[in-house]
């Protein structure tokens, strides 16, 4: 087994290229999403190109939001999904088109619709024999948050495990670290940033490429070989990210400055 597993691109180009290098260096080439290529970043086109060739891809509440009016989302998240909803739309991708000439807008509706229907068909869960792969939580792919936190909620980690065959891996809340099945949850530094799997039941958040919110704003994600589970962080020229974030009236600075502090 050695397959990378990535999540919360959010449409942050120049961290998944880093990424992307750095599980090439490595001689990966399997590589899971745990979903959410899109939403508050400036690239959810090319992000999404790059996510068509991967092993496995899941679907995310902010790919789901690109797809149908967003429900439940804050402001600043809320504005940045309608925005990305634009940029996925055939007619935007053929005004984008660099010649104006009809081959130029036949190719980019292609490629919007190539887009579309890659979404439309990404499943919210796969399982591998004692390995599931969503994007919140075994109990709700799709949505439910596993904060640091709630490793002492003894009734929501109970119901979440019983659903688990043996190894979970999650995105969702960028924080990164494992959740025991005796109520711990141990950051990846508290760990060497390795953690050994064994008979004991896991839930593994792999951290996010596209927006860290653990203080530390290089792109996070995991490496599985061998039953070791080890965690990655790769710098990234996230100047140049809140630059394009920055000049998109559509979407609020904030949504670039909060990539410097990894928040």
């Amino acid at each position: 087994m050695n397959r990378a597993i990535i999540s919360d691109i959010h449409g942050n180009l120049d961290a998944l290229d880093a990424v992307l290098a750095d599980i090439q260096q490595q001689g990966i080439d399997e590589i899971y999403c745990l979903g959410d290529v899109v939403g508050y970043g400036p690239n959810p086109c090319e992000c999404l190109d790059k996510a068509m060739e991967f092993r496995a891809c899941l679907l995310g509440n902010h790919d789901m939001a690109a797809l149908c009016e967003p429900d439940g989302f804050n402001d600043s998240a809320r504005k940045a999904i309608q925005w990305t909803r634009l940029q996925l739309r055939p007619e935007t991708a053929s005004d984008n088109g660099s010649s104006g000439s009809a081959g130029a807008s036949q190719e980019a509706t292609e490629a919007a619709n190539r887009r579309h229907h890659f979404l439309c068909n990404l499943p919210r869960t796969i399982r591998e024999n004692k390995l599931l792969f969503v994007h919140g939580s075994a109990r709700n792919p799709l949505s439910e948050y596993v904060f640091p936190n709630d490793a002492s909620d003894e009734h929501m980690m109970s119901r979440i495990f019983e659903l688990i065959p043996a190894y979970c891996f999650q995105g969702h809340t960028h924080v990164p670290g494992i959740f025991t099945q005796t109520g711990r949850f141990f950051r990846p530094q508290e760990l060497g940033n390795g953690f050994q799997l064994s008979e004991e039941k896991v839930m593994v958040n792999v951290g996010s490429v596209g927006q860290p919110r653990d203080g530390d704003p290089r792109s996070c994600y995991v490496v599985l070989r061998d039953g070791v589970v080890r965690y990655r962080r790769v710098a990234y020229p996230v100047e140049r990210t809140v630059s394009k974030i920055h000049a998109i009236t559509c979407l609020d600075r904030f949504l670039g400055d909060r990539l410097l502090q990894g928040q």
